[in-house]
């Protein structure tokens, strides 16, 4: 379900391949830089969760070592289950925001062949971007997959999650319904 001039309110799913490094902890931040779920949380925010595009982990818990960096840097209450990314998250997030260039591509495929097959209107499916847009140094900024790495990777990701998030929640804050300035 997109936004509509009636509802200005977006939903937001972070996307990497599996679901307990980056994705939820770009869900934690934004939801810590947004409030979500508290009395005081963004009134443009109506929902905020993170999927991944393969299901080698449904189901687990984050990442230790996410959940410590998110715990380093104040983040305390967050649990989440991994889950894989379906089809139907095209119709309930307005906007997808792929961590890498490899998990961009994936969903740009699967959301060109729903299309096709499907005959959905284009401006009824969430869109497609890549996180590193908003903030990035770059518009081609990736968040490396610290998984196979040591800890600095989770720190190095937590900076990147943290510059993104307050770069997307600049952007909407500013009233652009549609990010890719439509």
């Amino acid at each position: 379900m997109t936004a509509t001039p009636r509802d200005s309110r977006v939903s937001i799913l972070f996307v990497c391949l599996g679901n307990i490094c980056r994705s939820p902890m770009a869900e934690a931040v934004f939801r810590h830089l947004t409030k979500y779920d508290t009395k005081s949380s963004s009134p443009l925010i109506h929902e905020v969760d993170s999927a991944g595009t393969g299901a080698y982990h449904a189901g687990d818990e984050p990442d230790t070592r996410t959940m410590s960096t998110l715990e380093a840097n104040g983040i305390t209450h967050y649990s989440h289950a991994a889950r894989k990314f379906v089809s139907d998250d095209f119709q309930t997030f307005d906007y997808i925001l792929a961590m890498d260039d490899d998990n961009k591509v994936y969903l740009d495929r699967m959301r060109a062949r729903l299309l096709k097959r499907n005959g959905i209107e284009d401006s009824k499916l969430g869109k497609v971007y890549l996180f590193g847009e908003f903030g990035g140094k770059s518009k081609e900024e990736e968040v490396i997959d610290p998984y196979y790495g040591a800890q600095d990777g989770f720190e190095i990701a937590y900076e990147q999650m943290v510059r993104f998030s307050r770069g997307l929640l600049k952007r909407i804050e500013e009233g652009q319904q549609r990010l890719d300035g439509a």
